[in-house]
């Protein structure tokens, strides 16, 4: 199956232990880290297109730009979506990205691009 635009996929998950902050004990209590929003962000991006790719083919990640705009804390649970917006020369591509939280709201929101690389099996 060729990788096309508009595909999309998400993926739920808990706000806890390895997603965590407390920005070095600036907060009262603990909430999604922007590094762990963006690795699920790219997550859900690298599962969503892994399926179309012919054996040997991987994909990595080489630009974010997100905004983190609201907190998850502790225990809640989120929502990671990823769009396929394009594909460039079959090698790169761009997705749109966001984090929401339980009750809708954004917690964070841009855009990934990933690239196809050759991998050993």
């Amino acid at each position: 199956m060729p990788l096309e635009p508009g595909i999309e996929a998400e993926h739920q998950f808990e706000v806890d232990e390895r997603l965590l902050t407390d920005v070095g004990g600036t907060l009262s209590a603990r909430v999604l880290s922007t590094p762990g929003m963006i690795g699920m962000m790219e997550r859900t991006a690298a599962s969503l297109v892994s399926a179309y790719l012919p054996d040997g083919k991987a994909t990595v990640g080489f630009e974010v730009c997100v905004k983190h705009v609201a907190a998850a804390r502790e225990g809640s649970r989120c929502t990671a979506r990823a769009r396929l917006e394009d594909v460039q020369d079959e090698r790169k591509l761009r997705f749109s990205v966001e984090v929401l939280g339980e009750d809708g709201r954004t917690i964070g929101v841009g855009t990934h691009e990933r690239r196809v690389i050759d991998v050993a099996r």
